[in-house]
């Protein structure tokens, strides 16, 4: 199953005030129906962790689990035409308010998944980067920075799926968003 993210969810994304942990925000930022328990499972000690998590938000409104399409019952079997299929721009859709909030979030979730059991070493000089990162020039060069780490471990292609997503995540160089 692939869970989503409720009203309730956006909500904590978006607003000031912070009622959950580093670790359940960042699940929820990766909620987007595309990704299912075993894609959030690298976050956690183990999948038991990841699962607990996932049914606790569940639990507390946070996600849900989308309703599947249902078949007319009124459509005769030879009038239903199957749709072609959908041709992909990106497996990771996003359709939020870009901000430097939501890339440091974003940033400290590659820092754990990538790098915390890799090079500890390295995750702790870029969280205490994000940390003190106040622009989008700062962001830009605490990411160019990982995503060269991320090319070396993990490839160039993944890298640059990364590189996209931080793309469309920061405020243009015109926005004034934090």
């Amino acid at each position: 199953m692939f869970p989503t993210k409720t009203d309730k969810a956006r909500d904590e994304l978006q607003s000031g005030q912070r009622t959950l942990s580093q670790r359940e925000r960042a699940l929820l930022l990766m909620a987007d129906g595309r990704r299912s328990l075993t894609d959030f499972s690298p976050m956690f000690a183990n999948r038991g962790e990841a699962e607990q998590a996932l049914h606790a938000l569940m639990s507390r409104g946070y996600l849900h689990y989308p309703q599947a399409a249902v078949p007319s019952a009124t459509a005769a079997p030879n009038d239903r035409v199957a749709e072609p299929p959908q041709a992909a721009t990106s497996a990771d859709h996003f359709d939020g308010k870009r901000s430097l909030a939501t890339t440091r979030m974003f940033l400290f979730d590659i820092c754990e998944r990538m790098f915390v059991r890799r090079d500890p070493r390295f995750a702790m000089q870029m969280r205490d980067a994000l940390r003190e990162a106040r622009d989008r020039d700062a962001m830009l060069t605490i990411a160019a920075l990982m995503l060269t780490e991320v090319e070396k471990s993990a490839g160039t292609e993944r890298a640059e799926s990364l590189r996209e997503r931080i793309e469309r995540l920061l405020p243009l160089a015109s926005e004034t968003v934090h």
